[in-house]
């Protein structure tokens, strides 16, 4: 009997309907095929259900995260849906199996790439900029749908799915548009210019017509002295899409305004009545606008990646809007400053462009010494997300609070970055830092420096990266030639509390100049005890939101000051103050 039993059994088990887990199916409604990449976020219902906030506006990259999958898609056929299963990597939770059973608000965003000709020969797909600063969850054109509540179980074997029948908008007729900053406050607009510019470089670079946008801050009395030429200093930071009302208004508060608003508001009129009642110097204010398939900014650097924006910048743009607004043009009248990416590039732009400008303000910079990538080390770590001993191991931090409690690791950081994009196309930090600093990698697209799923270090990039924007290694390298023309130019304010520990590589370069000779540097730095990221300096007495309210007030007197100081014999010190 019991062969009978066994073959018995084997027939049912053939006949039976395979177990398929879980599964979810997006479609994008399309008449071409699709090119880009899918991110479906899960968020836990509050107390407004679906009409909270939505989930694709949760998604962050400390534990309190939204979770979220990511699928490329990669020439789909219309129609064809795109899947979601236990196979496909997620964060926080790594896949949906462990995912608890439950009802959830769920969305999907489906971010679309384009093909880029690049010089190299190579064709990329990547997500273009489309005027919103890189965000994939509201980046004009994206497809989207409407949150929807449902119910997820891992054990479920019925197929869940989702249309996209949703298009994010263009961006039009905001605060955002140079037009209608002139038609709300005629004031504020008589100082201010926007100019979009075509990069010849850029373009060749890229294989399609690049342009960068450069908001012009003009010096009170401009139209009233037409002989003077002014000095240029050029404002680094993210990308944003104009200096407008929360920046530069010729009005008081409106009524009713309270708390931050109030705050910003009063600001930006305390501003206005600084740079045109005589008490700031008289220069032009320059901050580019240079967003980028990558990231919201390209560092201002020539980047195998990322393309040569350093050239772009300093040597197409910069001329031409000295041109336009009659400025000096040389680099003894050129300043710069910035904070947090803009701290990294205000110092870098420095370093690496010595003679053209004349003092940098440096403020929470990104990491400038390798050896403090964050918290990794890497030069001598073999890991990025954890370090062990002989039986232990601990996770190497990424974020933390003021109070130092850590609020994200290295490792989920860059798991949530590959969730929203493949080949380094997550449009986040880790990796623009790759995109900037590595060399193109055999597919085209930036050489990994670390695996963003297992951690590893890949040293040979690491050698790459050491020789051409570790900052503190192209400092000690080249001192012999950068030290005598960057006296009296480098300032760098940073937080000992910093909340991705920027400061530990600050340190690492002090460090590292106060043991230069011929000459000895004279590089000041300035620590915040105990204050987070973006620390910018001042007087101790005050709070850093005091501080950082009048940072550009406590910088340009001093910007201009050394200006004037270190002029060349027959420089142009007078015409512009007044």
């Amino acid at each position: 009997m019991r062969p009978v039993l066994l073959f018995a059994v084997f027939a049912l088990a053939a006949t039976a309907p395979a177990q398929i887990p879980l599964r979810i199916e997006i479609t994008v409604p399309s008449t071409a095929p699709l090119n880009g990449h899918l991110v479906l976020v899960i968020a836990k219902p509050g107390d407004r259900g679906v009409d909270g906030p939505e989930p694709r506006f949760q998604m962050e990259e400390t534990y309190q995260s939204a979770q979220a999958f990511g699928v490329d898609a990669v020439d789909l056929a219309p129609g064809q849906a795109i899947v979601v299963d236990d196979a496909t990597v997620g964060y926080p939770l790594p896949n949906l199996r462990a995912l608890p059973a439950g009802d959830y608000v769920v969305q999907a965003v489906f971010n679309r790439y384009e093909p880029f000709h690049m010089a190299s020969g190579k064709t990329l797909m990547l997500p273009p900029d489309k005027g919103e600063g890189q965000h994939w969850e509201r980046k004009p054109g994206n497809a989207y749908n409407a949150p929807v509540m449902l119910h997820l179980d891992p054990a479920s074997h019925q197929p869940l799915k989702l249309t996209l029948d949703r298009t994010i908008p263009a961006i039009e007729g905001t605060d955002l548009d140079p037009a209608v900053i002139a038609t709300k406050d005629p004031g504020a607009a008589k100082y201010l210019k926007w100019i979009r510019f075509r990069s010849e470089q850029l373009s060749r670079f890229w294989g399609r017509d690049m342009f960068l946008g450069a908001w012009v801050l003009l010096p009170a009395g401009f139209e009233e002295h037409p002989a003077a030429r002014y000095p240029l200093v050029v404002y680094q930071d993210h990308y944003r899409a104009t200096i407008g009302p929360d920046d530069f208004r010729s009005t008081a508060p409106a009524p009713g305004l309270e708390g931050r608003e109030l705050a910003r508001a009063k600001r930006a009129h305390q501003f206005f009545e600084d740079w045109t009642g005589g008490r700031l110097p008289r220069v032009i204010l320059l901050y580019v606008q240079n967003a980028n398939p990558f990231y919201d900014d390209s560092y201002v650097v020539d980047s195998a990646n990322v393309g040569p924006y350093g050239a772009a910048i300093n040597e197409e743009l910069i001329p031409e809007i000295e041109r336009r607004f009659r400025g000096i043009g040389q680099g003894w009248a050129r300043a710069t400053f910035g904070g947090s990416t803009g701290g990294w590039e205000a110092l870098a732009t420095q370093v690496l462009y010595p003679d053209q400008y004349n003092g940098t303000w440096a403020a929470c910079p990104d990491p400038v010494d390798f050896h403090a990538y964050q918290n990794i080390n890497l030069y001598n770590d073999t890991n990025a997300f954890v370090r062990r001993g002989d039986f232990g191991e601990v996770p190497i931090a990424a974020d933390r609070r003021p109070d130092g409690s850590v609020i994200a690791n290295t490792g989920p950081e860059y798991r949530y970055e590959y969730v929203l994009g493949t080949h380094g196309r997550s449009t986040e930090q880790w990796n623009i830092w790759q995109a900037v600093f590595s060399p193109v990698g055999p597919d085209g697209y930036p050489a990994e420096v670390i695996d963003p799923l297992t951690g590893a270090i890949h040293k040979d990039v690491v050698g790459y990266w050491r020789d051409h924007w570790d900052l503190t290694a192209v400092l000690e390298r080249d001192w012999a030639t950068l030290g005598p023309k960057l006296e009296g130019k480098i300032h760098v304010q940073v937080g000992d509390g910093d909340t991705y520990f920027l400061n530990n590589a600050v340190h690492l370069l002090q460090q590292s100049l106060e043991k230069t000779r011929s000459p000895h540097s004279d590089a000041q730095f300035q620590y915040g005890p105990g204050e987070p990221h973006c620390y910018t300096g001042g007087p101790p007495e005050y709070t850093m939101q005091q501080n950082n309210a009048q940072w550009i007030e406590r910088v340009l007197p001093q910007m201009t000051r050394h200006m004037i100081d270190t002029a060349p014999p027959a420089a142009d010190t007078r015409s512009w103050v007044y």
